[in-house]
Formats: structure tokens, sequence, C-alpha cells
């Protein structure tokens, strides 16, 4: 069974288990946000489980369930946050940049998007190149959006897929 490791390798939380904590958690939540708009709600769900994620590779027993527990809420409150306010144009100009920043920026180096429209904006800032065990292409990466002048940012890793697009392989 495969683990979450931390940074010194160690083995956090068995995959699956993780895995399907926030999975429980994300659906719980999304559920509730019954009144809120498609992309509020796709934000809850897709916040509630990279903060569950992120929180199975914290602590360890009980106190690893606590820190799945608050990742999850709060991974689902940034996640609604963002996904009320970006719009089907913000996330073009999104992901034209992260293709574009992934592909040939240098690592420290932003990308930038703005969409002129909204006003929104972000920045995509490749951290760490490397080859994963598959062979793929990968970065590390920080990436923040700013909208109505709050800024929040989130870390992620992207790989280069066999189509030569890059995916984000959490969240």
């Amino acid at each position: 069974m495969t683990a979450l490791l931390n940074a010194s390798g160690r083995g956090l939380v068995p995959r699956r288990t993780g895995a399907a904590l926030a999975l429980a958690a994300a659906l719980a939540l999304s559920a509730c946000a019954s009144s809120a708009g498609p992309k509020e709600r796709g934000g809850t769900l897709v916040g509630a489980l990279a903060g569950g994620l992120a929180g199975s590779t914290i602590g360890g027993g009980s106190g690893r369930l606590v820190a799945v527990g608050v990742g999850t809420l709060l991974g689902a409150y940034v996640g609604s946050e963002v996904g009320r306010s970006l719009d089907r144009a913000d996330r073009a100009y999104a992901d034209r940049t992260a293709q574009e920043t992934f592909e040939h920026g240098a690592n420290g180096q932003a990308g930038t998007w703005v969409n002129p429209d909204s006003g929104h904006s972000g920045t995509v800032t490749p951290r760490r190149s490397y080859a994963a065990p598959s062979g793929r292409r990968c970065r590390d990466y920080e990436t923040t959006v700013t909208i109505d002048g709050r800024t929040e940012s989130a870390y992620g890793t992207a790989c280069r897929q066999p189509d030569g697009r890059w995916a984000l392989m959490n969240g």
C-alpha cells in the first residue's frame, strides 16, 4: 500500500486512508452548500479534498484525524471563496499562464495573468523541477489568486503529460 510521505521520506497515512477521509469530508461539505452555485460547490469540493489530503500529512494517530478535519474545513472555505469568485475567463487566463510557465519558466520566476474584465489576477511560480519515478517531467509550484484585493496562495505539483499539456497532480 502506498503512503503519503513527509520531507524525510517517512510514511504518514496510507494513501487510500487519507484520500478516503478527505473525499468523505469533501462530499459531506459540498452537500451542505446546496444553495451555492456550481463554481462555489466545485471550489468547496476541490478545496476540501486538497485541504484534507494536506492535513493527512501532519501528525500521528488521533492528531492526524484532527489535522485532516481542520485541513478539510479550511480547504473547503478557501475553495468556496475562490470558486464563487473565479469565472470561466479567469480560469482560462490562469490555465494559459500555468501551461506557459510550467513549460518555459525558470524556477522562482512568476508567470502572471490578469482578466481585464473582472480585474482578477494571479501568479504561477515554479519552485522545483524534477523527473518523477514514471519519467515524467514535474514541477512543484506556488500559485496566487487575487480577487477584490484579497490574495490567496496554494502550493502543488504539475507534471507534463504525453500530449504535452501540464496536469495538476493534486487539488
